[in-house]
């Protein structure tokens, strides 16, 4: 790795319309151009490793429980195979795009490359509505998704896994499809599959937990006291009430609960499993008995240690980036936090765990499900979790110490450590012609 002179250079947010701040594919190309200009990655190598490798776009029709036939539009990016097939979920929503999904899949990539795992970078998406559509019609619409990218994913290819609106029973689906048109079964063509078709014990969990494994290193490089750091979590769902969870179990004092139809307070901390069943017994975390319900804009902005935002994109910007009072952030979603708000954490001092490192837990432990899918041999809980904390300690000092010797903040360190990972693989394999 070589560096340009310029590791002391002082960044400063750029100013940006709002539309371009919140696009998710301008966010991490402005991220991508910072850590190559200050890794001197050479113009040819910053071509290659700027854009996708691949980008397909496929119409879904569907015959409909009414009868209709309706047609969706279904996309499947592949940013980089230099280190291995391409890795990401698929997700079902109303607002994917194109943009979105190419971002999500950069965004594989380098996490990838972070926890240094043989994959490289996919992602994929359906313009739909999930909620308003019967079991019967979302399989009928993954089928037929997974046969029109049948040619483009595989073992050896692209290995997809859940993401937004899709679960276990949407991963069984699509191996199911490529395993009719295979003529055998492929365990090993997706993650994140029910345990009996080849699934990992400690893949829920998975996220969450790495969340919580960085978020100690935090507290440790930062002298601070796991039972009295004061924690926010945005998102209750499987990476946010995972985390809470398994936090709340280490002795961390979970004060705040943020979802999207509200929030929910205890300066005492919450109890984390009654406020679980009261959201399952009534639809929201609203209403909690054992606690208050408070802004949910506000509450990101409450003083405490540790933030986790664990539920979606953009929600840190240059709008309240400056009144973000948490001492560490640790980005559980993708792109929870802006590029232009990232300058101002830097200057406000926040140790930021970016979301590349913080949220790989979910990949690491894909990656652990596919050598076991492809080995035919499965591991226990223990083995899976010691080797998850294994890789995120790891990674977490790995970012840290180069942050450290470059004089970056943690981001741009983890962006810097990635691309190097990747153009290294690149220069090594040669380009093809």
């Amino acid at each position: 790795m070589e560096t340009n002179g310029r590791s002391n250079t002082v960044l400063v947010a750029p100013t940006e319309s709002t539309d371009t701040e919140i696009n998710p594919w301008q966010s991490a190309a402005h991220r991508f151009d910072e850590a190559a200009e200050l890794l001197g990655l050479e113009d040819g190598m910053r071509k290659v490793l700027r854009q996708p490798a691949m980008e397909l776009t496929v119409n879904i029709p569907v015959v409909l429980d009414d009868g209709r036939i309706e047609v969706f539009t279904g996309y499947r990016v592949q940013h980089s195979i230099a280190r291995g097939p391409a890795k990401g979920g698929i997700r079902f929503a109303p607002d994917v795009t194109l943009d979105e999904v190419r971002a999500l899949a950069a965004w594989m990539t380098w996490k990838c490359a972070v926890v240094n795992i043989p994959f490289g970078g996919g992602k994929g998406g359906i313009i739909c509505e999930p909620q308003l559509m019967s079991d019967g019609e979302l399989e009928r619409i993954t089928r037929r998704y997974t046969a029109e990218i049948l040619e483009f994913i595989g073992p050896e290819r692209d290995v997809p896994a859940p993401d937004v609106n899709t679960n276990e029973q949407t991963m069984a689906w699509i191996m199911d499809t490529y395993s009719m048109h295979k003529r055998y079964t492929v365990t090993a063509v997706v993650t994140g599959k029910p345990l009996e078709l080849g699934g990992s014990l400690g893949r829920p969990e998975a996220t969450g937990r790495g969340c919580l494994f960085v978020t100690m290193q935090a507290l440790k490089k930062l002298g601070m006291a796991i039972n009295t750091t004061r924690v926010v979590i945005q998102g209750f769902g499987n990476v946010g009430g995972m985390a809470a969870r398994l936090m709340s179990q280490q002795g961390f004092k979970i004060v705040c609960i943020v979802e999207y139809d509200g929030a929910v307070y205890n300066k005492h901390g919450l109890n984390i499993e009654a406020l679980q069943k009261h959201k399952r017994d009534t639809g929201s975390i609203r209403g909690f008995p054992e606690g208050e319900d408070v802004d949910k804009d506000e509450a990101l902005l409450m003083d405490c240690d540790v933030l986790i935002p664990a539920a979606r994109e953009n929600v840190i910007t240059s709008s309240n980036a400056d009144r973000v009072k948490a001492k560490i952030l640790c980005e559980g979603a993708n792109g929870p936090t802006t590029f232009v708000a990232d300058a101002i954490l830097a200057d406000r001092g926040v140790f930021v765990i970016p979301d590349i490192l913080a949220n790989a837990g979910g990949v690491t432990v894909s990656y652990f499900e596919w050598v076991q899918d492809r080995q035919g041999y499965f591991w226990n809980e223990r083995m899976v979790n010691e080797r998850l904390e294994e890789i995120m300690v790891k990674s977490f000092d790995d970012v840290v110490g180069y942050a450290e010797r470059h004089k970056v903040n943690n981001r741009i360190a983890a962006y810097m450590l990635a691309l190097d990972r990747v153009a290294i693989a690149i220069r090594k394999r040669g380009l093809y012609a």
